[in-house]
């Protein structure tokens, strides 16, 4: 996205400001000194050099400029762009310029919940949460409007974009989904978010989804939905294990050699086994006073 004419950041022209301000001190003393003596020795020469000192004096002081931690400040000279100072304390540059002040904190943008479409065609609810700085002062300033709005509208532009590429759920497979696999989606919206915001100087040092959910039209539907699903994964669950249970108390009974059984008795050894633990009713015992046979 960057081009030709792209702005890069430089370090400005500046000295320490409170050097500048001994110098514009000094000259106006100077000043002072040579006009009065004119004024005195009737010297129009004096007074003219004490007049010219003290408005140079005066000229320096506007390149006087105060910089917070951080904080940089972008320097233009009638229209040209001279540097970025970074360095917070107290600087003195070029007469006349004008500053910009550009925060590089870090700061948020949390998204509202926007409504779009999964990859299936679902109405969702999504939102999330952009951690962001800006690393490119001259990008920020000159390269678009205003970088914070940038941020917002690429932040939720990307945040569609990413939304839409994915199903809320998957039901099928271990594919992945928004609900199933959020730290991989929220790399993905970071890393597309983060060539979307070059342009800007602006990084994105994390995102995370804050919210997620199906629109209200179908969130019933989509929940019975999940319930059963829920309900056959437990039930698979259970006839597994039902099933390894039937064959270690089988294969225990024939090791110890204390009962042998055919066929036809393994069988109803099973279907005892898999009824009783299967069952979503408790299993009732039954006393054998007879033979097995």
């Amino acid at each position: 996205m960057e081009g030709s004419d792209s702005m890069v950041e430089k370090g400005a022209w500046k000295i320490n400001g409170f050097l500048g301000l001994f110098i514009i001190v000094v000259l106006i003393v100077v000043a002072v000194i040579n006009f009065i003596s004119g004024i005195k020795a009737v010297e129009t020469f004096r007074i003219i050099l004490g007049i010219i000192i003290f408005l140079i004096a005066l000229i320096l002081t506007s390149g006087i400029l105060i910089v917070q931690p951080n904080q940089a400040k972008v320097l233009t000279f009638f229209g040209s762009y001279l540097g970025s100072i970074r360095n917070p304390g107290i600087w003195m540059t070029v007469p006349f310029v004008n500053s910009k002040k550009v925060s590089l904190k870090v700061r948020n943008f949390n998204s509202e919940k926007l409504k779009v479409n999964d990859v299936d065609g679902n109405p969702i609810e999504i939102a999330a949460v952009v951690v962001f700085k800006v690393i490119d002062s001259a990008k920020a300033v000159f390269d678009v409007d205003n970088y914070e709005q940038f941020v917002m509208i690429q932040s939720e532009t990307a945040l569609r974009h990413v939304a839409t590429k994915y199903p809320y759920d998957n039901f099928e497979d271990d594919a992945c989904s928004l609900r199933g696999n959020t730290e991989e989606v929220a790399n993905e919206l970071a890393s597309e978010l983060q060539n979307r915001l070059a342009v800007a100087g602006v990084e994105v040092v994390e995102t995370r989804l804050t919210h997620l959910a199906y629109a209200t039209e179908i969130a019933s539907a989509m929940l019975q939905r999940q319930q059963a699903n829920a309900i056959l994964a437990a039930r698979q669950k259970i006839v597994e294990g039902a099933v390894g249970m039937a064959q270690m108390a089988i294969a225990q009974l024939e090791k110890d050699g204390t009962i042998q059984l055919d066929e036809e008795r393994k069988m109803a050894v099973v279907n005892n086994l898999m009824v009783a633990i299967v069952s979503d009713r408790s299993a009732q015992p039954v006393i054998n006073t007879g033979t097995l046979y």
